[in-house]
């Protein structure tokens, strides 16, 4: 697969994205987002891939934001395309059963804020700054930053946030409960690798329940919700992973899953 702006390679399961448009610090254009959504798309379907790390080749910025160039051009049916878009790539990342982790340095603004919350959670550098600043171009987010920062923070926070264009520092952003953990530049992508490596040695298909229970529990009632984790958790006990882990927690071994 050619992929023009963006870097990829594999290792112990971990497939690394780093997006590679350093002239316009991975400003988010229509050709980037269609570079995505087919290198997503292709490791959803790799399986020596297990998990999903969602970074920049610059530590600049992970994405500073849409591609102004291209959107001040747009008028409304254009603006709607793109909008459609970049949500639709959001939408395949909630849908993919594989974790993708946004690891984050630098800016993340607008779009690539966007993206990031579409991650499945943000590991992020001490020099990391996080916004929605929209308003103060006379729009608003259109990659699901209305919908993903009030799941995330709650709608007093994403309010806050939105209506204002406030940028949080990489602790800040920590503490409202946006990013998991803060680290030093230097140990971002080590830490980052070294989470992502212990997930890819679990069993694939019990993780991949497990962000399934969630996603779909955080649309439906609790009660609801419950119905649809038991539905998922039966089917398991099929499964030689279940076998598998359960048989090595007994007899005091690491196990070996073969995702089946």
């Amino acid at each position: 697969m050619e992929l023009k702006d963006i870097l990829s390679e594999i290792k112990d399961g971990v497939a690394v994205l780093k997006i590679d448009r350093p002239e316009s610090l991975n400003a988010l254009n229509s050709s980037l987002l269609d570079e995505l959504g087919r290198a997503l798309d292709g490791l959803e379907h790799n399986p020596a891939v297990k998990v999903v790390l969602l970074t920049s080749s610059n530590v600049r910025a992970f994405i500073a934001g849409g591609d102004l160039k291209e959107m001040s051009a747009m008028d409304p049916g254009s603006a709607e395309a793109f909008s459609r878009k970049g949500q639709e790539l959001i939408l395949s990342m909630h849908r993919m059963k594989k974790p993708v982790i946004a690891v984050v340095s630098g800016y993340a603004l607008g779009g690539g804020f966007e993206l990031a919350l579409g991650c499945d959670f943000i590991y992020a550098s001490e020099d990391a700054k996080f916004g929605l600043p929209e308003v103060s171009l006379g729009v608003i987010p259109g990659f699901g930053g209305t919908q993903n920062l009030v799941r995330s923070i709650g709608p007093q926070k994403a309010k806050e946030m939105i209506f204002s264009g406030k940028i949080l520092s990489a602790a800040q952003a920590r503490d409202w409960g946006i990013v998991n953990e803060v680290f030093p530049a230097a140990e971002l992508m080590p830490k980052a690798m070294e989470r992502a490596r212990q997930i890819a040695g679990h069993g694939s298909l019990a993780v991949a329940a497990a962000k399934q229970a969630i996603a779909e529990g955080l649309e439906i009632a609790q009660e609801q919700g419950l119905l649809r984790e038991r539905a998922l958790f039966a089917p398991l006990f099929a499964t030689q992973d279940q076998k598998e882990g359960m048989r090595a927690f007994l007899e005091k071994r690491k196990p070996d899953f073969k995702d089946r």
